[in-house]
């Protein structure tokens, strides 16, 4: 298959197109490109057979998988699960890209980093994972590099939007529920919101710029600055209290520092994501009722 130029119109097919990034980027594509997207009950990718049959048919110039388990926690239970969903299911993207000379982005995570930086970490940076799902998305990203020389690892953090479980969602429903709510202050990274992550990918996936790129909103927070600012902008008057990560033991250990820099999304495509204070305001004002 001739490869697409930057400003051809390309046929792109998506997995995970029912969550939060795969529904924002399918919008942002459509009026650019052709696009087929598959969510989890259309084309379960631990099948190969099945995304050999989708990919084939389709024939498309890119796949963007974004498909995953991305339930932290019950992937530490179930770690089996996470590699043959999130590593497995993505070698089986990868394999059949490959077969059919497609070029591939895929949405990797923070948690392949172990939390012991203190700036934000560079594309370069050597991952250590300390939890199953960490695992699981590197043992992914390593099963792209060696199938593929045309693709695109793309990790971000702390993803929110419509079409999914999400902590902005998750404080507003506390804020209703209850006068105090106990937050996380010492875990830091970059709250990034679906609809400016799916831009941002449109312009890597029409570039020719292969290799890792780390993509959030500008720039770093905390649990705790997060949820503050969906509570001002809500207008709520439910208490805040911060608390360390030890006092809310979970299944999965999660890092400390997981910011990512954008150094190459920013050097190289020239591109860069709007303060994540300014994108909250925005989900927040769009999801009000009109």
């Amino acid at each position: 298959m001739p490869a697409a130029s930057k400003f051809e119109r390309m046929r792109i097919l998506v997995t995970g197109a029912g969550g939060m990034v795969g529904r924002a980027l399918v919008h942002a594509l459509e009026p650019r490109h052709d696009v087929r997207g598959y969510c989890h009950e259309q084309l379960d990718v631990t099948r190969g057979d099945a995304v050999e049959q989708a990919i084939a048919e389709y024939r498309p110039h890119a796949v963007a998988h974004l498909g995953a388990w991305t339930d932290v926690d019950g992937c530490e239970l179930d770690p089996e699960r996470a590699m043959r969903v999130n590593a497995e299911g993505t070698r089986r993207v990868a394999e059949s890209a490959r077969k059919h000379r497609a070029r591939m982005l895929y949405l990797s995570t923070d948690y392949v980093f172990d939390g012991t930086a203190n700036r934000p970490i560079p594309e370069d940076a050597a991952p250590h994972p300390i939890n199953a799902y960490g695992r699981s998305k590197l043992e992914g990203e390593r099963a792209v590099q060696s199938l593929l020389t045309e693709y695109f690892i793309v990790r971000s953090s702390w993803i929110y939007g419509a079409g999914g479980r999400n902590f902005v969602d998750t404080v507003l429903r506390l804020a209703e529920e209850r006068d105090r709510i106990e937050m996380v202050e010492d875990q830091v990274g970059c709250p990034t919101y679906a609809l400016d992550l799916a831009a941002a990918l449109v312009v890597v996936l029409e570039s020719r710029a292969y290799g890792i790129y780390h993509i959030t909103n500008d720039t770093e927070a905390t649990w705790y600055l997060l949820a503050q600012q969906v509570l001002r902008v809500m207008g709520s008057d439910a208490l805040l209290i911060p608390v360390k990560t030890e006092e809310f033991p979970r299944p999965a250990r999660r890092p400390l520092y997981s910011a990512l820099g954008n150094y190459r999304l920013h050097h190289i495509l020239v591109y860069r994501l709007r303060p994540w204070r300014e994108a909250v305001r925005s989900y927040l004002e769009e999801r009000r009722p009109a």
